[in-house]
């Protein structure tokens, strides 16, 4: 444990600024319980902090730290600033290269220092694509592409998470174009097992995965599309076979559903909208990202950095604590 402390050492990265990033730090940093089973600190910029607890009224200190070996148990927002970030060039509400280039650098900073165990994971405020796209990172659409990049890790997936429902994707950063031409056997194997390992690690002892279907009433015996026929179907025998408890293909009108009802501990969606719509219409508040594949715990918010309401006191902040308790959870391993 870094830092000769008692509990885990969670970095939350800001996001980016001209997002409502800073607000809903404040927000969750005063609310004492997420304290109780680990050391939060967060890395981003001071001013920015101190001009969202001005913003929302919020009562929290704002403390600098010089590094994340500085941070101490205790209960104030405690901020490692990698950078000197300049809020005078600041816009909230706007997307800017400024702002692309900070938030990936705030989140570059974290992933090295769970890379060299001074922190037991991150948990991460929204980036905004086309900030990080103007900033010059063409290969980094989202956190889970620079996560690859940085940890070499070669299978990565998301899983969406909320209270009564788990939904692991195939595909997410893919037109859906792209999407359909990733429904392949080879694939789908490894992602499931990829899942089951994953769940099984956090705490899920005996996962069972339903994957959905692609096509429309799970292709009605191929007259809707064969995809279910050729390549769904033979790949969740195939995991079945090596001892993986796999479902499906079920149809994505109604595995959500059954999922919700208990019957299955996590669906695996064929691509992003399909997993993220469910998830979203189910829990959307208390809804959270975890990444699998990496060395190290990272989860996040659900939702975007919401460029309509940033400096406007109105970001709901449960998602990043629940993002908090989950990283904490995933950890023990036991996740609920």
């Amino acid at each position: 444990m870094g830092n000769n402390m008692s509990k885990p050492l969670l970095a939350v990265t800001m996001g980016d600024p001209a997002g409502v990033g800073a607000e809903i730090v404040v927000k969750t940093f005063a609310n004492a319980h997420i304290f109780d089973h680990a050391q939060p600190f967060v890395i981003g910029s001071v001013a920015c902090l101190k001009q969202a607890v001005e913003q929302t009224g919020v009562s929290v200190d704002i403390e600098a730290v010089e590094s994340a070996a500085e941070v101490k148990q205790g209960k104030s927002v405690q901020v490692f600033e990698p950078f000197s970030f300049d809020i005078s060039t600041l816009r909230i509400g706007e997307v800017s290269a400024f702002c692309g280039d900070a938030a990936v650098q705030f989140f570059e900073t974290a992933v090295r220092l769970c890379q060299d165990d001074t922190v037991q994971g991150v948990v991460t405020c929204p980036i905004n694509k086309e900030a990080v796209h103007a900033a010059g990172y063409h290969g980094d659409i989202g956190h889970q592409e620079i996560l690859a990049r940085m940890t070499g890790s070669e299978l990565t997936a998301t899983m969406l998470m909320t209270r009564g429902l788990r939904v692991a994707h195939l595909s997410t950063h893919k037109s859906l174009g792209e999407a359909v031409k990733y429904v392949r056997k080879p694939i789908l194997i490894e992602k499931l097992q990829l899942t089951v390992d994953s769940l099984q690690r956090w705490g899920i002892t005996d996962p069972k995965v339903a994957v959905a279907a692609l096509n429309p009433h799970g292709g009605e015996g191929g007259m809707l599309g064969s995809e279910e026929i050729e390549e769904i179907a033979p790949a969740v025998a195939a995991a079945r076979e090596s001892g993986m408890d796999v479902v499906g293909p079920y149809p994505a009108d109604s595995v959500f559903y059954r999922a919700t009802a208990g019957e299955f501990d996590a669906v695996m969606a064929l691509y992003h909208d399909q997993g993220h719509i469910a998830i979203k219409m189910h829990n959307f508040a208390e809804s959270i990202t975890a990444t699998m594949g990496i060395p190290f715990i990272r989860t996040s918010v659900d939702h975007g950095t919401a460029f309509d309401i940033a400096g406007k006191n109105k970001a709901d902040a449960n998602g990043l604590a629940r993002a908090l308790d989950a990283a904490i959870d995933m950890m023990n391993g036991s996740l609920k």
